[in-house]
């Protein structure tokens, strides 16, 4: 370790050299009242910027009770990140310089509150990873302007974000408790017969189709009576608001009244949030996934056949692949891969669904047979998924009455406020009675897939390639997954971390032995146990840009990646 000075005299005899030069920096360095690690330096002002992390120890003083457990060390340390951002803000950019010159960032997130790689903290140290693009002019090294962030706002952002002292200490207090209460929330739905809860009082639209933030003068959430429950909550007392049953639950209601809202909201209850995010008290099941249909994605040998079986063409639908699936195909294929990754709660919303897989209708079973039809459409197995599976299902749906006939509860959104009308939905069935046919000839089930190492291929020529492009791309090797239609991914530091721990689990777990949801039980255990930074390939030791992905969205990854092979057992 080198003294502060020696930094400053290496800046003052390179400026002005070749960018290369910043090399020399890369080292660790005391500044009395933090480390400095310099981990990584760029290559020229346009690459990505050069890595570097800041330890603080006992000076630190945060008291044990807010970091005595993991969840209560996730929010501190999401907190700090946000604080460091905003010091970055206040004292941040340079005033000239080429390429990313000065530019500082680190993984604050957005609304919601994830496990990140860039702080981490223990009762004796703090660690704070982030970015710098050391500043040049042309491809010429800017030592004067360097000396300047590395002496003047680096200690600046340390000392406002890295010590207890300088913090808000009531809204750092607010977040800890806001999170052990909504985890605590969290554990007593299924105690409760719960899938989700949405307290009185939340502001569930968003400010705009790009921003996550609440909407200003929206309406406030209110919960119909029938619904109503309150909850005990340690930090809270009495938290009131609307508890989703498990079952069959329908959202309906006439266009724009807020069914896709709150069944958005619902999607996004399966983490936490900020505070006076508006959203911060909808919990919901931690296992729910979304389903759409997903036109063109790839299937990898996936048994679909308690939906699709018997097509023309003799088509397999046990050991079903394909290139290109339809709307029907994806939606069944994404159903199965979410129950063999463990889920118990299945969201859908009909504008995202395929209609012929959802729902056949009386007059079209007169019309074309069931012995023409391939397709057992969902309507004639969610109940079962409940009964059978313990899987519940909630479904928006504005289209199709049919579905009275197996729900046990329905929501009626008007003017995005909720109302109980399950009895009338129940009076609508007995009085206007329908002919269909149940359409089902034996119990859902489902094959166990075991993915083969080989079929991973993350190198390009003899380069490790694993990179994202934004939220919904990652790049592995010479393959492209695409995730848009993936719609609980909420960060690009999860998508990051989500071809961080394919390549990982390809190479510690896979044997073509261990099921799917036997190596993803296992990626979220090395998780847990080693923190995000075990799934770093070997060059990268201390990332600075991960966030800790469910399991559910790594199978879908994992899922679209057009080279994946499985065991036909």
């Amino acid at each position: 370790m080198w003294d502060r000075k020696y930094l400053q005299t290496i800046l003052k005899r390179i400026d002005g050299r070749s960018y290369k030069a910043y090399n020399d920096i890369k080292g660790i360095y005391d500044f009395g009242f933090f480390t400095l690690h310099i981990d990584h330096v760029q290559r020229d002002p346009f690459a990505g910027p050069s890595l570097l992390r800041v330890e603080v120890g006992e000076r630190s003083l945060f008291p044990l009770e807010i970091i005595e457990n993991h969840h209560q060390r996730v929010v501190v340390s999401d907190f700090i990140a946000r604080v460091f951002n905003g010091s970055i803000k206040r004292h941040g950019k340079i005033r000239s310089g080429s390429g990313k010159s000065g530019v500082i960032q680190i993984d604050s997130g957005g609304q919601e509150v994830l496990e990140r790689s860039c702080v981490n903290i223990k009762p004796a140290k703090l660690e704070v990873r982030f970015s710098m693009g050391l500043p040049a002019r042309g491809r010429r090294v800017m030592g004067i302007e360097a000396s300047r962030l590395f002496f003047e706002v680096l200690p600046n952002l340390v000392n406002d974000a890295c010590f207890y002292k300088n913090l808000n200490k009531e809204l750092l207090k607010e977040e800890v408790e806001l999170y052990e209460d909504v985890n605590f929330l969290r554990a007593q739905l299924k105690p409760l017969g719960l899938v989700a809860f949405v307290k009185d009082g939340s502001i569930l639209p968003r400010e705009s189709g790009v921003s996550e933030k609440p909407m200003d003068n929206s309406v406030h959430f209110k919960t119909p009576k029938s619904l109503s429950l309150t909850i005990e909550t340690p930090n809270h007392g009495p938290v009131t608001g609307m508890g989703i049953p498990v079952g069959v639950t329908l959202i309906v209601g006439g266009g724009y009244h807020g069914k896709s809202t709150l069944l958005k909201a619902i999607e996004r209850g399966v983490y936490n949030h900020v505070y006076r995010d508006g959203r911060e008290w909808v919990v919901t099941d931690p296992t729910a996934v979304k389903i759409r249909a997903e036109d063109g994605r790839r299937i990898e040998n996936v048994d679909i056949s308690s939906f699709i079986h018997d097509p023309p063409m003799d088509k397999n639908t046990v050991n079903f692949s394909t290139e290109n699936a339809s709307g029907s195909t994806s939606q069944a294929a994404n159903i199965i891969e979410a129950l063999e990754a463990g889920t118990e709660l299945l969201l859908f919303d009909e504008d995202t669904s395929a209609t012929n897989f959802m729902i056949r209708d009386e007059r079209m079973q007169r019309l074309v047979s069931k012995e023409k039809e391939p397709i057992t459409p969902f309507i004639d197995r969610v109940r079962e998924l409940y009964t059978e599976l313990n899987t519940s299902t909630v479904i928006v749906m504005g289209g199709s009455g049919d579905y009275f006939e197996v729900a046990d509860t329905v929501l009626m959104m008007d003017n995005y406020l909720p109302e109980d009308a399950t009895i009338a939905a129940m009076k609508v069935k007995d009085e206007l009675p329908i002919n269909r046919m149940r359409e089902v000839n034996f119990k859902l089930k489902f094959k166990k897939r075991y993915p083969i190492s080989k079929s991973i291929k993350p190198y390009k020529g003899r380069k490790l390639k694993l990179d994202v492009r934004g939220r919904f791309t990652i790049l592995i090797g010479l393959e492209r997954i695409d995730l848009s239609q993936v719609e609980q991914l909420v960060d690009t530091s999860q998508t990051r971390a989500i071809g961080f721990a394919i390549n990982y689990t390809s190479k510690v777990h896979m044997d073509g032995k261990r099921s799917m949801r036997d190596i993803l039980d296992m990626v979220n255990r090395d998780i847990k146990e080693n923190g995000l930074d075990i799934l770093a390939p070997k060059g990268r030791k201390y990332p600075n840009n991960l966030a800790k992905p469910r399991i559910y969205e790594v199978s879908a990854a994992l899922n679209r990646l057009r080279t994946l092979e499985t065991m036909k057992y």
